[in-house]
């Protein structure tokens, strides 16, 4: 069945800069972190308190920014190498994974005081909530989901996987969680009610998928790879990769814009290439956006259409965020 999918695949060149005319993505802000070294990895957002949280991996450090007003609010120390972070607003607490701690600290959200440290994830990476079984899915190890109970913190068993995940995304309206494991070349579907793989889908042509995005309602998977840089886009019913499209090099983080039915792929050789969805079958390129070297994790917050890409300390220049507003 993929061999027939891959027949009919749609290969797009992205620009390198935007062409004339408005572009899709407009700069509005830039917040300055400084003393921030090091590399930076994932975003949370706090949509109702407009408080934007960003793991400084390098840093040891979760910074927290105003994005009311366009400026840091807080930093707060004592991590070890945070790389996946997850704000749950029913609670007011924040989930934050450590890599080199192999650790998930449980915060308050308000005065940011740990609450617990949940041990024993060796390089605890990515975090998701799951809405529906108000449970904390974090990737860690060599392979494997952890599942953390948001009301009891406590622990469900591992959903055991063929290598250290990834990127991974859960449908709202379905038990799938859809995962990246670069060390096996393939995505993973888990059923979360089962708790068990039930289908792996190959990455062909390519290695390293890290960052990976959920069209829910298309039924459309888009998984970014590094080698080489290309954005894979899978139908979630058959597990066929219907389009290929060439991205830019060191991407971490893809995010799908439904309002606008686009694609933003972070990419850490300095831009954001931007697919304009014409189908479910058919992507288009909008161009391409200038950041900044290595700045390739970032956030899309729909409520109020801005991404956030987070670019870190590079020689003279300071660590810094770019507040982008979609057209």
């Amino acid at each position: 069945m993929l061999r027939h999918a891959l027949a009919g695949l749609i290969m797009v060149t992205a620009p390198f800069v935007h062409a004339a005319g408005e572009p899709p993505l407009a700069l509005v802000a830039t917040i300055p972190l400084p003393d921030v070294k090091g590399r930076i990895d994932h975003l949370a957002v706090d949509v109702k308190g407009h408080r934007l949280f960003i793991a400084a991996l390098g840093n040891d450090t979760v910074e927290v920014l105003d994005v009311g007003a366009n400026r840091r609010a807080k930093s707060i120390p004592g991590f070890g190498e945070p790389q996946g972070l997850a704000y749950l607003p029913e609670s007011n607490r924040l989930y934050v994974a450590n890599g080199s701690a192999g650790r998930v600290d449980v915060l308050d959200g308000g005065s940011f005081a740990p609450l617990q440290r949940i041990a024993k994830l060796d390089d605890a990476d990515n975090v998701r909530y799951d809405n529906t079984l108000r449970a904390v899915f974090v990737g860690y190890g060599r392979g494997a989901l952890r599942i953390i109970h948001a009301n009891s913190a406590e622990l469900a068993p591992d959903i055991p996987l063929s290598g250290h995940p990834e990127s991974f995304q859960l449908e709202r309206n379905g038990n799938r969680a859809f995962v990246n494991v670069p060390s096996a070349r393939q995505v993973a579907v888990v059923d979360r009610a089962k708790r068990a793989v039930i289908a792996t889908w190959e990455v062909p042509g390519a290695r390293e998928n890290f960052p990976m995005a959920l069209d829910e309602k298309g039924r459309r998977l888009f998984v970014g790879t590094r080698a080489p840089g290309m954005m894979l886009v899978y139908d979630t019913d058959s597990g066929e990769v219907i389009a290929k499209l060439q991205i830019g090099a060191d991407t971490d983080d893809i995010f799908f814009d439904s309002g606008r039915n686009r694609v933003y792929v972070i990419c850490g050789e300095g831009r954001i290439d931007i697919f304009q969805a014409e189908s479910r079958d058919r992507y288009t390129s909008e161009g391409s956006i200038q950041t900044a070297p290595r700045a390739r994790t970032g956030l899309f917050v729909p409520e109020d259409g801005k991404l956030y890409v987070a670019a870190p300390a590079v020689g003279a220049s300071a660590a810094r965020v770019f507040v982008y507003q979609a057209k």
